[in-house]
């Protein structure tokens, strides 16, 4: 068994706690495959698999009420943030909003095995004044399933990761050079992508300013208002005169739409 395998086993209890928080404040860092990894280690011995479940079910309960006491504080102002720092396009916001208006609180049951909706449900239930025993009962029974999905999985394969990894082949050495290329890729890519989605859709953009002037001119605009109900129930101001279209209605009714004039929407 090579260095980085006794890293691993030394400092195991450390990385676990680390990574989930990270991934759960909402850093693009992986925390799945450090569970499969520590829970293949308590398989064969190496590490106390009740010590590396309480650390990834502490890691997980400290950021998301992190994120649950911003939202509950700083209402819809989080969510812009979130999308910032976010490698994930910007409809990961809209899609757990969706997700989060159609099952309420039990979202937070499935939100650690949605790209994406993992960091976001916490600050929606603080936004929505969720209580916090609530909260903390439904966001800890969800991190409990999804720590002990992945560590049991580990664990049940814990000696047939054991028999191909950490043996005399150095075989975990290339393991552990791949693994942070291989996620240094993929990171790369997704900012590049996010890159240039942003920066096709500024082209089409108009500031409020822009809007305005259009306005004060007397331009035959139609103003669409994109935003959803939970949205709207955030902030209930609108731009006086603006039809008011969910997405999936837009695309749904989208013909009666008048065509011969300037159209302006808006989602935020």
């Amino acid at each position: 068994m090579d260095q980085a395998a006794q890293f691993l086993i030394k400092q195991g209890y450390i990385v676990v706690f680390l990574l989930v928080l990270c991934e759960q404040l909402g850093l693009p860092i992986p925390a799945v495959p450090i569970l499969l990894a520590a829970g293949a280690l308590a398989g064969i011995g190496k590490l106390n698999i009740v010590l590396v479940f309480s650390v990834a079910l502490l890691a997980a309960l400290l950021g998301d009420q992190v994120w649950y006491q911003l939202g509950l504080r700083r209402g819809g102002r989080v969510l812009p943030f979130l999308c910032r720092i976010s490698l994930n396009p910007d409809s990961c916001v809209r899609r757990t909003k969706g997700i989060f208006a159609r099952y309420g609180p039990r979202s937070l049951l499935i939100a650690k095995f949605i790209p994406g909706m993992s960091t976001l449900a916490p600050p929606l239930a603080g936004i929505f004044r969720m209580r916090l025993l609530p909260f903390l009962a439904f966001d800890g029974l969800g991190a409990f399933i999804w720590a002990g999905v992945f560590i049991l999985l580990g664990y049940q394969f814990g000696h047939e990761i054991e028999k191909h990894t950490f043996n005399d082949s150095g075989l975990s050495t290339w393991i552990w050079l791949v693994v942070p290329l291989g996620l240094g890729a993929y990171l790369l890519w997704r900012y590049i992508w996010r890159h240039r989605f942003l920066r096709r859709l500024a082209i089409a953009r108009i500031t409020p300013e822009e809007l305005k002037e259009k306005l004060d001119l007397g331009e035959d605009i139609l103003i669409v208002d994109l935003r959803d109900a939970l949205e709207f129930e955030i902030e209930p101001r609108t731009i006086p005169g603006a039809l008011r279209l969910s997405v999936e209605e837009l695309e749904e009714h989208h013909h009666t739409i008048p065509r011969d004039r300037e159209i302006v929407l808006f989602c935020t």
